[in-house]
């Protein structure tokens, strides 16, 4: 009771107290933006933002393209590719995009007004500063591009349209109505801010002196690692920048857009400078090929820029296990994708090379068996038939389950992940990959072609020597005689694509291949299948019906319509 008397007469108190306003309100621990120049992780809150929203290998969009089908009715990719694309219907829209780089304007605004201090020491300060900045900046482009990838194209004119290019942090209430720059226009604003970047970015985040760039002589070692050290090695570098730089230059040159023999000059010329830092072809990695398996090929050679390793999961191979290993087999790589694959010598898949359609992965390129549950494979713990007697994996025997084409999707999946029929599961780890040091070596054979056709040297490298690398790792048969007989301009492009189509296959590359190309988008897909006697070519799985101007996407219909100035692209 003495206690209960006491505790009534303390709230009685602290009642006559507010009650006098003795007490101010409290203050509500939210951020503000005038507390940043006091807490400088604050305003490197705002940057990492700009770190949200990168484009990894895990989009799947090819089930809109000829290299694979979407078994799941619902799927966009899969409304997309059946003719339901237009501007209010979009799942490859990437305007949303813009909101990064808001955030990374918001922070050059913060960081160029010069109020935050990252260290009493003036060379820590600078470092802090330029790093940051640098990383801003690069992914402001980086941002752009995403955008400018997914909504570049012609207007009823014909004129060949960029987007909104944002240089400035706008409030809510400002004006956000601004046209289109010319394509070409976007493209040097995007590589402006790259060189910028490029400038202020350290090549590589390190703790070995001998690998500090030697704008940094001078610096004490350990003010340059608490800055620039291994611990940033997941964030944005000169290194990355200047792939990104390649990546942009190649898409601007493409046939679809400027088809510009400077901007591919660019392309050959940046990725040749960074791929000659590892050695040139000969730093083509090994274990390249399969760069998802496990956790010492995500975190080696083959990684240019990658997000954080996971935790072990089983969420991918749920959805693409064929379903008598418990999956739901939703992506269906194509016939159209499986005869893409050469024969083992290299010379693509044809009877006059040797092709029998009655065994039909017989001596073939051996990534096919890497990438594509073949019928009988071994895969998830039990062996896959597509074929009649196949159970639940024959094609189509399960809706929305098994498989729509006669094969089940292998690449990016862990092989040893077992998803057990009493509901347990033994996952493994996973990492986002954002740029593989694959897609530069091919960056560069393409651009370097296009400059002067299959033996063109771009600082020591050309376009057969970096095919001839990759069809090696592969395992084509050497010497490689089908290459050998390539001489021309033509055909090396070919092959070049072709070798694209295989190598970055599944990884969200060919839906926008294509459309730079200017290739046809309605390929219909091709499945097949074996009847218990003999395999028969399924011609029609999933017909593709993409408008003639799909080619380039169009605008969000919301965003036109808020915004007069923004101008739509032809057909939409």
């Amino acid at each position: 009771m003495k206690n209960l008397i006491k505790n009534i007469l303390i709230v009685l108190v602290f009642a006559g107290m507010i009650g006098c306003d003795t007490f101010e309100p409290i203050d509500e621990n939210r951020l503000e933006f005038d507390d940043i120049s006091v807490f400088p992780e604050r305003a490197e809150g705002i940057l990492l933002n700009g770190y949200t929203g990168l484009v990894s290998q895990y989009s799947f969009s090819e089930a809109a393209t000829d290299d694979a089908v979407n078994n799941k009715l619902s799927n966009g990719y899969k409304r997309m590719a059946l003719g339901e694309l237009n501007a209010q219907f979009n799942p490859a829209a990437r305007w949303n995009s813009y909101e990064r780089v808001f955030w990374m304007n918001r922070f050059l605004q913060i960081i160029n007004a010069g109020e935050i201090v990252w260290s009493r020491q003036d060379d820590i300060n600078k470092l802090f500063y330029d790093r940051l900045k640098g990383e801003a900046l690069g992914l402001r482009a980086l941002h752009h591009f995403y955008v400018l990838q997914a909504h570049a194209g012609k207007n009823a004119s014909g004129e060949l349209l960029g987007i909104p290019y944002f240089t400035e942090f706008i409030e809510a209430d400002g004006n956000f109505n601004v046209p289109r720059l010319s394509f070409e226009a976007t493209i040097q604003a995007i590589i402006k801010d790259l060189d910028e970047a490029i400038a202020l970015l350290p090549t590589d985040y390190t703790n070995s002196a001998a690998d500090i760039d030697a704008k940094y002589a001078g610096i004490d070692i350990d003010s340059y690692r608490k800055v620039n050290g291994a611990q940033n090695s997941l964030r944005l570098s000169g290194r990355i920048a200047k792939a990104l730089k390649a990546r942009v230059a190649l898409f601007a040159a493409s046939p679809s857009f400027l088809n510009d023999q400077g901007y591919y000059n660019t392309a050959a010329n940046v990725a040749a400078d960074v791929l000659n830092t590892i050695g040139g072809v000969a730093g083509l990695s090994p274990n390249g090929l399969e760069f998802y398996t496990s956790d010492s090929n995500v975190q080696g050679d083959e990684m240019l820029w990658r997000g954080t390793i996971g935790g072990n999961s089983v969420t991918y191979e749920r959805r693409m296990f064929p379903p008598s290993v418990n999956g739901t087999g939703e992506i269906n790589p194509t016939h159209n994708f499986v005869m893409a694959f050469p024969m083992s010598d290299g010379t693509p898949a044809t009877q006059a090379n040797g092709f029998d359609p009655q065994a039909p992965y017989a001596n073939r390129d051996p990534r096919l068996e890497k990438y594509v549950v073949l019928n009988g494979a071994s895969f998830g713990g039990g062996t896959i038939n597509t074929g009649l007697g196949g159970g639940i994996d024959r094609l189509d025997s399960i809706p929305e389950f098994s498989t729509t084409t006669g094969y089940y999707l292998k690449k990016l999946l862990q092989p040893e992940v077992r998803i057990n029929s009493d509901g347990t599961t033994s996952g493994k780890r996973h990492a986002n990959v954002y740029f593989r040091y694959t897609e530069l070596f091919l960056i560069l054979a393409e651009a370097a072609n296009e400059i002067g056709g299959p033996d063109s040297q771009v600082n020591g490298i050309s376009a057969r020597d970096v095919i001839a690398a990759i069809r090696n790792r592969a395992g084509i048969t050497q010497p490689d005689n089908y290459l050998a007989s390539i001489t021309t301009k033509d055909a090396m492009r070919e092959l070049i694509r072709n070798e694209r189509r295989i190598e970055l296959s599944f990884e969200g590359h060919r839906f926008w291949d294509l459309r730079r190309w200017g290739k046809s988008l309605n390929e219909t897909a091709k499945g097949y299948f074996f009847d218990g006697n003999k395999y028969i070519e399924l011609p029609s799985v999933e017909i593709r019906n993409y408008q003639p101007f799909a080619t380039y996407m169009p605008i969000p219909n919301a965003e036109t319509i808020k915004f007069s100035e923004l101008e739509q692209n032809n057909g939409w």
